[in-house]
């Protein structure tokens, strides 16, 4: 990475340290995390034009930095007093990654479209492997994604609930982020294997105890001074929604309200799979989501009311059609709130077609819902899991699914003390994500924010020691990337009247 002179500006404190750490003895640490650092020259250092460390294998070159023939594509960790200086003070700007190795765990619809995706940035994801507990499904990914883009990708078995075995498996690959396409029970699981292994974590949704159908962000918010503490980044929700959602707010926020006041998200799949029945994506965690109660957010506190008991109709923009769109609860409502305190309402909504809601129903009638354990034949099953099993695939639905998906963010706020509310969304064509990567696009939906986040995680835009959310982050470069990677994105002004109506064609 080449920088220009002056690029970033130190003040008296920050020279004054990084004289004084230039001069400490440098040590060798092999750590797991492998990084590029480079600043550019101030005027307070007019004879160090460029100043570099990739540190494995350590060599101290002149001025104390590596010469060209001992810097190491294997870089790890920084080795010098005057390098630590310089990710504390440019942690975002300042260093980039030699080389990066992603590991995706999980080998569903998602899976395969963050695998595919990966793929199509090899300047950033230089190297891919992919494990999942059962490596055959790994394998059928990567020989579509060497048909699809010539990348190949190493595959392996991995049982993510056992943290002793992902920590040795950690360990041993070195990579240098752990992208989580898994089950949500599995994310605690992950981020202690990530902690003991000293590798950089990130998930597309908010962990869910097994036996309790509540998914909340408590628990991983509780790792935050771990990670901190590790010098590890762990980015929580990187999927659509929770994930594109919350970075739609925050630009919202930045470059159009100075405070905003209401939030509606709304999720619309206007496709058809062709199936009596099935769940666009994961059905074990669809069904618990689409039955558990709603909870939105109003004058400062969760309410709760009976699940999908409020609804509506909603028209998507773009021909995509009209939908009856019902009322629950989400994580990334409970985020938002909590990193933009200005919000007095945030709901979010999902449109469900009445087929779907008649064999939830019935389901839910003759108990095939139900998470609890029952015997049958001597052995106990778990209800809803047996349900997964004979229900249709998500990842195989995109050879017969068609339509559209929109999803979006009616936003209302003030600026500059005039009342203003927009409407950014995504419309998302099902077989044109099946051309590309063989899934519909409820799965590549969430898999390309996926790979986006791990993205800027890798280049330093978006990486800083502790657990975060999307919104806590600068939203500009994920948005841009969104355009170039197959989300493109809209925004429209609406009136307050449209906005209160959840109507957002004229």
């Amino acid at each position: 990475m080449q920088m220009s002179q002056g690029l970033f500006a130190m003040n008296a404190r920050t020279q004054d340290d990084f004289a004084r750490r230039k001069s400490m003895p440098f040590t060798r640490d092999d750590g797991p995390r492998g990084i590029d650092f480079a600043i550019a020259s101030t005027t307070s250092f007019p004879e160090e034009r460029s100043i570099r460390c990739r540190c494995r294998p350590c060599g101290r070159g002149s001025r104390g930095h590596q010469t060209e023939a001992e810097r190491s594509l294997d870089s790890r960790r920084p080795c010098h007093a005057c390098c630590e200086l310089m990710l504390e003070n440019f942690p975002a700007a300042s260093y980039h990654r030699r080389m990066s190795h992603v590991l995706i765990i999980g080998a569903g619809g998602v899976g395969s479209v963050v695998a595919h995706k990966c793929a199509q940035v090899p300047s950033v994801f230089s190297k891919i492997t992919l494990a999942s507990r059962t490596k055959s499904k790994c394998d059928a990914i990567a020989a579509s994604v060497k048909e699809r883009t010539g990348v190949v990708i190493d595959t392996a078995a991995l049982d993510a609930d056992d943290v002793a075995a992902t920590t040795a498996y950690l360990q041993s690959l070195k990579p240098d982020l752990v992208l989580n396409v898994a089950l949500p029970y599995q994310d605690l699981p992950l981020m202690d294997a990530c902690l003991a292994a000293g590798i950089d974590y990130l998930d597309t949704a908010n962990y869910e105890p097994p036996d309790v159908a509540k998914f909340e962000y408590s628990w991983q918010w509780a790792y935050q001074e771990k990670f901190e503490k590790a010098g590890l980044s762990a980015l929580l929700g990187s999927g659509f929604d929770p994930g594109v959602t919350n970075v739609f707010t925050a630009w919202a926020l930045k470059h159009h309200f100075d405070e905003i006041h209401t939030l509606d998200i709304i999720d619309v799949n206007g496709g058809n799979h062709g199936h009596a029945f099935a769940t666009n994506f994961n059905p074990e965690i669809n069904i618990r989501e689409v039955t558990a109660p709603c909870r939105h957010f109003e004058n400062g506190e969760f309410v709760e009311t009976p699940a999908m008991s409020q609804h509506q109709g909603f028209t998507c923009p773009d021909g995509v059609g009209s939908y009856e769109i019902y009322r629950m609860y989400h994580e990334e409502l409970e985020s938002l709130v909590k990193h933009i305190p200005t919000i007095r309402r945030a709901q979010f909504w999902m449109s469900f077609s009445p087929n779907y809601l008649k064999h939830l129903e019935v389901l839910q009638n003759v108990g095939m819902t139900r998470i609890d354990p029952v015997t049958y034949n001597g052995v106990e099953i778990i209800p809803l899991q047996f349900l997964k099993a004979v229900l249709p695939n998500p990842g195989d639905l995109g050879v017969t699914t068609k339509g559209k998906t929109c999803i979006g963010n009616i936003i209302t706020g003030v600026k500059e003390g005039q009342a203003k509310a927009i409407y950014i969304y995504n419309i998302c064509d099902h077989e044109a994500c099946f051309a590309e990567v063989g899934s519909q696009a409820i799965s590549y939906t969430t898999g390309v924010p996926a790979m986006i986040g791990a993205k800027q995680m890798l280049e330093g835009k978006w990486r800083k020691p502790g657990v975060w959310n999307m919104e806590q982050y600068d939203p500009d470069s994920f948005m841009a990337d969104l355009n170039v990677h197959g989300l493109p994105w809209q925004c429209i002004e609406l009136t307050p009247e449209q906005a209160a109506q959840l109507s957002v064609v004229g």
